[in-house]
């Protein structure tokens, strides 16, 4: 018998989906995979800072660069303008009274207490908004984030104090040297252990932090006040890679999915609030700064425009890695530490020799190396 030929059985296939179609039909959707989400995030992500990944369609891409604009934009605007209102008031010499009579504002713990007590506000209401309550819903109890909110008070007391004895340039750039203290925390805290090559990237920037500090230095004559300023820069990045390490700690204690960004906003400032007020009172500040702001009403306007400026510049921190990854923000902050080291420059009359702008130059070209490292690691993951 001749064999008979057998037909495959008939598959039913699905119909064509024109692009635009699809994606209307994604647009309408409000089912998402949380896989999908990541990988589309990503590929805007590359997309925008010049990866070889796939690129978003064009309205996705729009609506990705106006969301880059924004955090961008929102991270220059608040730090540039924080960084102004800092320096203008612990440098400028305002009208005198009878606690400060040199005319200079007479509290960097009263700057860093209003700084506090703004953002403690924001992040209630973050929190609240978030998670329908503001203490309830936390695993991570209070005293979790005093040791970090001790040391985050400390930093940013140093941070203003240093600023009667350095310049804001000096101070900007040393500020990149504290992957040093960083990696001992890391060491000391967690027991992290860090490729050779980070020490050696870690190294070229303290010469480089050093080499723009010393080029600085406008005279002889005021080489005592310049290291009574750097002493407080050291002390700001020791408490500031502190507080850093232990707030991973806290998130590695009690897991990150039960100790979001606001939470740790509101658990550090909640402990830190308390830390300033007492320290205001037990320092004797509070008189003299009602006293100087009587005589001098715009340092407190000043002071509010800087408290403002500190709580939106945190809001865009979380916004901003939370959209496009620690990588596109490192980015985004070291670019306006340069800048604000030009605008300081430019406004308070800084000179910078070639010497000081070769150090610069070492520091950044030293940061955006790491970023790029970064970037490529993560793409190969």
């Amino acid at each position: 018998m001749p064999a008979t030929k057998r037909s495959a059985p008939k598959t039913q296939q699905e119909p064509m989906v024109s692009p635009k179609v699809e994606l209307a039909n994604r647009g309408s959707d409000n089912i998402s995979v949380a896989s999908g989400d990541e990988d589309e995030r990503k590929n805007e992500t590359q997309a925008l800072v010049g990866g070889g990944g796939p690129i978003a369609p064009p309205s996705d891409f729009a609506k990705t660069a106006g969301r880059f604009l924004f955090c961008f934009t929102g991270l220059q605007v608040s730090y540039l303008t924080w960084g102004y209102m800092q320096e203008l008031i612990m440098t400028t010499t305002f009208t005198p009274t009878a606690s400060a009579p040199d005319g200079r504002f007479p509290s960097a713990a009263f700057c860093v207490f209003s700084n506090r007590f703004l953002a403690i506000i924001v992040a209630m209401i973050a929190v609240r908004i978030k998670h329908g309550a503001i203490l309830q819903n936390n695993v991570a109890p209070l005293v979790a984030f005093a040791p970090c909110a001790l040391s985050n008070t400390m930093s940013s007391w140093s941070q203003y104090a240093s600023l009667r004895y350095v310049s804001f340039p000096v101070q900007t750039v040393f500020k990149s040297s504290k992957i040093i203290p960083v990696m001992v925390m890391g060491k000391f805290l967690k027991g992290a252990n860090y490729p050779y090559s980070q020490y050696l990237e870690a190294l070229l920037i303290t010469v480089g932090v050093a080499i723009f500090s010393i080029a600085s230095k406008s005279s002889n004559s005021d080489t005592t006040t310049e290291i009574i300023g750097l002493l407080f820069m050291c002390t700001y990045i020791t408490f500031d890679s502190f507080t850093s390490q232990w707030q991973s700690k806290v998130y590695d204690k009690y897991g990150k999915a039960n100790v979001d960004p606001y939470q740790m906003m509101l658990g550090v400032n909640s402990s830190a609030i308390v830390m300033t007020t007492m320290g205001l009172i037990a320092g004797g500040d509070i008189p003299k700064i009602i006293e100087f702001f009587q005589v001098n009403p715009n340092v407190l306007q000043y002071n509010i425009i800087t408290a403002i400026t500190s709580a939106s510049g945190q809001l865009f921190i979380y916004t901003t890695i939370k959209e496009f990854g620690p990588i596109v923000f490192t980015v985004i902050m070291t670019t306006r530490q340069m800048m604000s080291i030009c605008i300081s420059s430019i406004l308070f009359g800084h000179t910078m020799t070639w010497k000081a702008a070769v150090g610069a130059l070492l520091v950044f070209g030293v940061l955006f190396y790491q970023i790029r490292r970064k970037y490529i690691a993560s793409q190969r993951k």
